[in-house]
């Protein structure tokens, strides 16, 4: 197993075992330490994991004992092996459809060794380091599985609740149901409608007691206080019978039709790895949003494949159900500040002390309160903030189609349903193309919308030759992707039409630039010392800024007497020289004689016309955009945006002063009275950055201490902000559902949003705002990750939510 170990993986062992910098000498005796946060949070984990395991286990049909073989090992294996030291595994509720479903067909044996070969076949997939292409799969086809599985768990142990059994399939349940709510058993249910009661309650207890009790997880004390209920009350009710664990039945010789077990290896192998690998994701980011903690080490997913292969193995090989990450332990396990994947070890000892010494306490737990238990996991699976994911990206078809899918026939069923509904989807999407023709004032205006691919050639051709020869014609392209066979159409209509006298303008989505295929221009040569737009040019998707940022890979051969203005990353670890500039701080007025010489040959014949066409219109922008003034915020790249589109205010900070603020403050607040007034702007956007400068100062400064300075006196608009941050009862904003970073990311954040209510306060934006010609939006720009996040209103929250390319293309 050690010779397909991933490198990552293999750096990792030999990293802990390596010595440590203020250890005792190699020569002498280590102890082995655990953290005590390691030691409280395996406590914390294991009290959760002991009654969901069995719980679990009873959905499925499985022996009791199977829930805890699985526990066990998914601690102690995936835990000492896996890739992703925060992630708990074991017993999943996830795979409890599947299983059950197997144990029905084929027997408890034979499941074991399903579980085996999909531990194997796990293995093999770890080899081949594969696990990133697991992620490749709809985010939600992976939501509408859950909530499937959700949906059929619940809907099974509703039986149990009332006393009854479970049928085989949901169907079958639903058609019972009726009948066994006739005959319902009045003790099943109080003990089950308690133990939903304390887990719904117990989380949000008030109060300081509340706070203390609130550390002693819901769902060992909901199990624990239906258990003492019924035994004091002397109910006689179905309880856990753990046989002896000398009868406990091990894994068999596969027994079935070859197809079918084929299947349900796979069905196994894709349920188990595709939700290791998108939990440990989640425990990354979950890790990484503790504040105060120090950054943790990003998940190796074929090795974290790898450890739950070698779990499922051994499990299946003990006689356990199969093994995955769980979500609901490794949050707990995040949440009780575990730093190693000791406190999973550790977890794993105790669930196999608790097998062997606690199992006549086991015994008194209520068979109703295990299921109102699992049943309440079930309709947790069903998340309502995934469903409002899926619906914002348009995607509520492939997770309603997959989770139908997995409630009426099975999970993988349920799984290619959802895939082939995605790939439709996304077809669907790129053969969306609509082409229109229209004259305007003598020029003929082709616009088209959405993808042009050969699909939509066609279309195209039709558009195009309703243009009559020797006409202007204008072609408008609003869309992110051309195929060559549109590209050469186009291409082969402009040179006719031109050729026959008529003029083409050919513009991308709101820029007068002229659209070329990609790579017609990767090579024009280096002039002047400026770096060319080869492919060697790290910095082309923004030549006209590059100015002299751009590294290449090799040096730029001499040309003489001419400036080198190009570093080597062989030359980054060379001293500088004595009075040379750095890289990039070349004397001002050379580097803006660069610059310029730079527009006028390049830029300015690809612009002229455009700017020509404003300087006779005048500026319409339909925008305000109000940033900070920091030179790394460049407002036209973040926005796609060209001459004559923003209306562009920058200042320290981003800062708004709101009206009636002190004399001298009236620049920003003219801007905005300008643009809503006379511009009749459509949207205001107050633009934010990581690493504020302005934001750092305001959080370094003293309260109530004078400002001396123009930089302090301006600065003391932000104190609103900074009030905000410190108000123990405003909601704090979040980012992509994730807290901030530090306490510099949460100001930046929060003054936002205090500069939108500055917004609100002014008299023209507040008319505009009524009449319903303005919005206002929020942006938070990450400068590290080249990443924008849009400010929007979820549950009264204000959640910065990554931009991403799918929510642009529409």
């Amino acid at each position: 197993m050690s010779a397909c170990l991933p490198a990552g993986a293999t750096e990792s062992a030999h990293t802990e075992r390596a010595h440590p910098p203020h250890s005792p000498p190699p020569g002498r005796s280590r102890r082995f330490r655990v953290a005590g946060a390691d030691l409280s949070a395996a406590v914390a984990v294991f009290l959760i994991a002991l009654p969901l395991s069995l719980g679990i286990a009873l959905a499925t049909g499985a022996p009791l004992q199977a829930g805890l073989v699985a526990a066990a090992v998914g601690g102690l294996v995936a835990g000492r092996l896996g890739g992703s030291p925060l992630q708990v595994s074991g017993p999943a509720a996830g795979l409890t459809v599947v299983t059950a479903d197997l144990i029905h067909q084929y027997g408890w044996r034979t499941t074991c060794a399903v579980t085996v070969l999909a531990g194997l076949a796990q293995l093999g997939l770890a080899c081949l380091r594969v696990a990133r292409a697991a992620l490749a799969v709809s985010p939600a086809i992976v939501h509408g599985m859950l909530a499937g599985i959700g949906v059929t768990i619940a809907v099974a142990q509703a039986h149990i609740v009332l006393g009854g059994e479970p049928q085989s399939s949901v169907p079958d349940n639903l058609r019972a149901l009726p009948p066994q709510l006739a005959r319902l058993d009045p003790a099943a249910l109080a003990v089950s409608v308690l133990t939903l009661a304390v887990l719904l309650l117990w989380p949000r207890m008030p109060g300081r007691a509340g706070h203390l009790l609130r550390r002693m997880p819901a769902a060992l004390v909901a199990v624990a206080g239906a258990t003492a209920v019924a035994a004091a009350a002397g109910l006689v009710l179905p309880v856990v019978d753990l046989p002896s664990w000398h009868s406990h039945a091990l894994a068999g010789l596969p027994d079935g039709p070859v197809l079918g077990l084929v299947a349900a290896v796979l069905t196994t192998t894709l349920v188990c790895s595709v939700q290791s690998l998108l939990g440990a994701t989640a425990v990354d980011k979950l890790a990484a949003a503790r504040p105060g903690a120090p950054s943790p080490v990003r998940s190796d997913l074929d090795r974290e494949l790898l450890g739950q292969g070698a779990a499922n193995v051994v499990s299946g090989t003990l006689g356990g159900l199969p093994v995955a990450g769980v979500a609901v332990r490794s949050t707990a396990n995040v949440h009780a500040g575990a730093v190693s994947r000791n406190a999973t070890i550790i977890h794993g000892a105790l669930v196999v002390a608790a097998a062997l010494v606690l199992v006549p306490l086991l015994e008194l737990i209520p068979l109703a309160a295990l299921a109102a238990l699992v049943m309440a996991v079930g309709l947790r699976m069903v998340s309502l903030h995934h469903i409002r994911t899926v619906t914002r990206h348009r995607e509520v078809l492939v997770y309603a189609v997959t989770a139908l899918g997995v409630i009426s026939l099975g999970v993988l069923e349920g799984v290619a349903l959802g895939i082939a509904v995605a790939v439709g989807v996304a077809l669907h999407r790129l053969t969306r193309t609509r082409i229109t023709h229209e004259e305007e004032s003598g020029v003929h205006h082709v616009h088209v919308r959405g993808q042009l691919t050969f699909l939509a050639v066609p279309r195209l051709s039709r558009a195009l030759h309703l243009v009559p020869q020797g006409t202007d014609a204008v072609v408008s392209l609003n869309g992110s992707f051309m195929d060559h066979a549109a590209y050469e159409t186009l291409q082969d209509w402009q040179n006719t039409h031109t050729a026959r006298g008529g003029t083409v303008e050919i513009t991308g989505r709101r820029s007068g630039v002229r659209i070329a295929e990609p790579g017609a221009l990767s090579t024009e040569p280096a002039h002047d010392g400026e770096p060319g737009t080869t492919g060697d040019c790290r910095c082309r998707p923004w030549t006209a800024w590059r100015n002299h940022q751009c590294e290449r890979p090799s040096p730029a051969p001499d040309t003489g007497d001419r400036p080198d203005t190009t570093r080597t990353s062989a030359d980054a670890h060379r001293p500088a020289d004595p009075g040379t500039p750095a890289r990039g701080h070349a004397p001002g007025g050379r580097q803006l004689v660069r610059g310029l010489s730079t527009f006028q040959r390049r830029t300015a014949p690809l612009v002229r016309g455009e700017l020509a066409r404003l300087a006779r219109e005048g500026q319409q922008p339909s925008q305000l955009f109000l940033t900070c003034a920091d030179s790394r915020v460049v407002t036209s790249m973040i926005t796609s945006s060209g001459p004559g589109d923003l209306f562009v205010v920058r200042n320290v900070g981003n800062l708004v002063p709101p009206p009636g603020a002190e004399r001298g403050d009236d620049s920003v607040a003219a801007a905005i009275e300008y643009a809503v007034d006379v511009l009749a702007v459509r949207s205001i956007t107050v633009c934010g950055h990581s690493g504020c400068g302005a934001m750092q100062a305001l959080l370094g400064s003293r309260p109530g201490s004078p400002a001396v300075t123009p930089l302090g006196r301006w600065l003391r608009h932000g104190g609103p902000s900074l009030e905000r941050l410190r108000d123990p009862g405003a909601p704090a904003p979040r980012l992509a559902g994730r807290a901030p970073a530090d306490d510099v990311e949460q100001l930046c954040l929060t003054n936002v949003v205090q500069q939108l209510e500055h917004l609100r306060a002014h008299e023209s934006v507040a008319r505009a705002l009524e009449k319903g010609t303005l919005e206002l939006h929020g942006v938070y720009f990450h400068v590290g990750e080249a990443q924008a996040y849009l400010l929007a209103e979820q549950e009264e929250e204000r959640v910065f939510d990554r931009v991403r390319e799918v929510d642009l293309a529409v």
